[in-house]
């Protein structure tokens, strides 16, 4: 057996596989503080809420953290900022091991091959991601996995472009980075990330009208559409405004990496554009426009979506986990007809 996981800003996933079917689990990767009394750790428990006490906190963990957060009118609180562990967040360790657990489990066997994502260093900010690579492997081989790190963009290129044999640009458009990777023959010939994502979308939007940035995530998760039909002046509106120039950023920065000498003359690659940043309706057709203005020295044979934008960067770390294991069928690492379910939540002290 052999794990994938997503360690990403907004959500972390974990994928298996189980017969013919890649089984995912999923949990927000975020929590909220309440003050602790007898009643609501009572009711907490009764209700299979994810949380822990400390002192005289309690810390609502996970896909629930956001709801209560919304009910108490309190911002949700992230173990990650930028795509990497937040420095700015003193439980930021504690919190991602408790949600990594209830997401991934114990291994199936005593060092169960488990590939991790972890983004590229960006090409933007002065950020680097060694600290928070080295911190997963710590944890991970903690919980009994021998871990191993696979760079998020290159796990974009492993889940969708098997059919091309590994080789295209694939882009990940994460909540607090977007990672890109260019490969031939599943060979990475460029991969680099940016720090923006759907969190920069979140924030500007927040700032431009006033709204809460939980409430701004909770509307951009709910139907939301790159339809450019909304009105100026909402929420709908300003989150449209910043996805066009987010794309437009990533798109610039794109063109700025590729260098000509590495790209093979009369190259004609395709594009697939995954992660949960992509998931309205109407942002694959956005950033075919975008991406036919630019000026990129390989040819475009497509764009397209992941099936599952939310799980694609785990199926492809599930993919190398599986090939380097040798078990069968790792050629795909997903079925046709993914079933995805949510971390059983288990209350602790």
């Amino acid at each position: 057996m052999a794990k994938g996981l997503d360690v990403g800003t907004m959500n972390i996933l974990s994928g298996r596989q189980e017969g013919a079917e890649t089984v995912f689990v999923q949990q927000r990767n975020s929590f909220v503080e309440i003050e602790y009394s007898d009643m609501a750790e009572q009711m907490l428990s009764r209700s299979e809420v994810l949380h822990i006490r400390k002192d005289d906190k309690v810390y609502v963990v996970g896909d629930d953290a956001l709801n209560f957060a919304n009910i108490f009118n309190k911002e949700t609180r992230r173990p990650m900022q930028h795509g990497i562990l937040s420095s700015e967040e003193a439980s930021a360790i504690p919190m991602i091991k408790l949600i990594t657990e209830q997401v991934v489990g114990e291994p199936s066997k005593p060092n169960e091959r488990l590939f991790y994502s972890s983004p590229a260093d960006p090409i933007d900010s002065g950020l680097t991601t060694l600290y928070h690579e080295k911190t997963l492997e710590s944890m991970l081989g903690d919980m009994g996995y021998d871990p191993e790190p696979i760079n998020e963009g290159m796990a974009v290129i492993y889940s969708e472009l098997a059919d091309n044999n590994f080789t295209g640009l694939g882009i990940s458009f994460g909540a607090g980075m977007t990672n890109v990777c260019l490969a031939y023959y599943a060979v990475p010939v460029m991969k680099f990330s940016i720090a923006r994502g759907g969190d920069w979308v979140d924030e500007q939007t927040s700032q431009a009208t006033g709204t809460p940035v939980d409430k701004v995530t909770s509307i951009k998760e709910d139907d939301f559409e790159l339809d450019f039909r909304t009105d100026v002046g909402g929420v709908e509106g300003a989150l449209a405004i910043y996805y066009e120039n987010l794309l437009d950023y990533v798109i610039e920065n794109i063109t700025r990496e590729v260098d000509e000498e590495d790209v093979e003359e009369g190259l004609d690659v395709p594009v697939v554009v995954t992660g949960g940043t992509s998931s309205p309706n109407g942002f694959e057709d956005l950033f075919a426009d975008h991406l036919a203005d630019a000026n990129i020295p390989f040819s475009i044979s497509g764009v397209r979506s992941a099936d599952e934008p939310m799980y694609s960067v785990a199926s492809g770390a599930l993919v190398a986990a599986r090939s380097e294991e040798g078990e069968s069928g790792g050629d795909s690492g997903a079925a046709e007809e993914p079933a995805a379910e949510e971390a059983a939540p288990e209350s602790e002290d």
